[in-house]
């Protein structure tokens, strides 16, 4: 059947870009299994709902072109991809690849998303002149799985996605798909950085931003890149010249927001490796799981959380599966439960909206700033929720240099 629907959807568009040099046989998706071993599941809402480095290295994420021949990327799993053109059409898996994409000024060609639900769409709202909609942008993941029919439909030049995440999703999916699609509609390029020591993930991993430079080289947008990498490092080192001494730092326990709050069962985190949770260990936080958790997640009651007793409690994806008023129903709930109340984090009013761990650049900046301002008032300015992104006065960074270099002037 695979052999008939190549015969029949013979590419339209491929002359101007096509698929190249890259090996999806057999071995390239080795490892990839139905389910992630660490506590995939829980964090996000891919299976139920959904390090930094030094870029720029020549045999990692460098992209090869010239005036006549194209050019090339190349990143792992998919190895060495060749472009004639730049792509217009594109889709990707979430909101890491995605906001690559938005930030490198692409939203216009974004055909379709593995998941359009559960973005922290409210930080683009603070970005002057830019508005990020998906209004028209397909989503490929439904009750059955996700159809390769629809990425004919999409016809998109390149995908942004780690296939052997995909494979994870939907386990119906085999290399001979992968290799269909890639070549009979267009290249895939990316990788899962989400988290680091997988079981399934035996290739390189990236750090945030030698995975945005392979993307600015599939859009050639290599300008567009290096005036967000400035932002990003700036912000980076104003935070790290302002960092409170190490004992005036709170311990801070990695919650989700997608726990049950109604039976008081928790996953607890460990300050993982990985994109993840970059900004954590941007901003030095003292995870307070960190040695009492083995693996990527635990399941705990109030009592276990009340062992620890952290001084804050941080709620991973309180930005993006829940609204304001959600996460405070929810925190209404541990302040209510009678051993809830007697958490310290809970006394002191020190319970946060939490960032998503499928983080791209923009998103970052953003998430790094909330959790500067969370852990660190004194140093950074107090956090009084989202709105606190509405004070001009009490930003990080420059929002109006990102919204420019989002919409072209940089």
């Amino acid at each position: 059947m695979a052999d008939e629907r190549s015969q029949r959807r013979a590419p339209t568009r491929r002359d101007y870009v096509k698929y190249g040099g890259a090996v999806v046989g057999a071995g390239v998706l080795a490892g990839c299994a139905g389910t992630s071993d660490d506590g995939s599941a829980p964090e996000g809402n891919e299976t139920s709902d959904a390090t930094n480095g030094t870029a720029g290295s020549d045999d990692d994420a460098a992209a090869e072109s010239t005036a006549d021949a194209g050019y090339t990327v190349e990143m792992a799993p998919m190895g060495e991809v060749a472009f004639d053109a730049v792509p217009e059409r594109w889709m990707a898996y979430f909101s890491t690849y995605g906001d690559m994409g938005i930030a490198l000024g692409q939203l216009d060609g974004l055909q379709g998303l593995i998941f359009t639900e559960n973005w922290p769409l409210g930080f683009f709202d603070h970005l002057p002149d830019v508005d990020v909609s998906f209004d028209g942008v397909a989503q490929l993941m439904g009750d059955g799985g996700i159809d390769k029919e629809s990425f004919y439909e999409l016809d998109a030049d390149v995908h942004l996605m780690d296939p052997n995440f995909i494979s994870l999703l939907d386990d119906t999916w085999t290399d001979a798909d992968y290799e269909e699609v890639a070549t009979n509609v267009g290249p895939i390029v990316g990788n899962s950085i989400r988290r680091r020591g997988e079981d399934w993930h035996d290739y390189r991993y990236y750090s945030l931003y030698e995975a945005f430079e392979v993307v600015a080289d599939v859009f050639q947008e290599r300008e567009r890149y290096e005036a967000l990498k400035s932002v990003h490092d700036g912000l980076i080192a104003d935070i790290e010249s302002r960092l409170p001494d190490q004992a005036e730092r709170p311990t801070v326990g990695l919650l989700s927001v997608n726990s049950d709050f109604e039976n008081g069962t928790f996953y607890a985190y460990p300050v993982n490796d990985g994109n993840g949770h970059k900004q954590y260990r941007d901003v030095e936080m003292r995870g307070a799981f960190d040695d009492a958790i083995e693996g990527g997640y635990a399941e705990w009651d109030y009592e276990q959380i009340l062992e620890v007793d952290p001084d804050a409690l941080l709620f991973q994806y309180g930005f993006s599966h829940v609204s304001a008023e959600e996460f405070e129903r929810r925190m209404d709930a541990m302040r209510e439960d009678p051993v809830g109340k007697r958490l310290t984090a809970v006394q002191n009013d020190r319970l946060y909206r939490g960032g998503t761990s499928y983080q791209g650049p923009l998103i970052n900046l953003f998430q790094t700033e909330a959790a500067a301002k969370q852990f660190y008032p004194d140093a950074f300015g107090e956090w009084n929720g989202i709105e606190t992104l509405s004070d001009p006065e009490a930003r990080l960074f420059d929002y109006r240099r990102v919204a420019d270099i989002v919409n072209g002037d940089y």
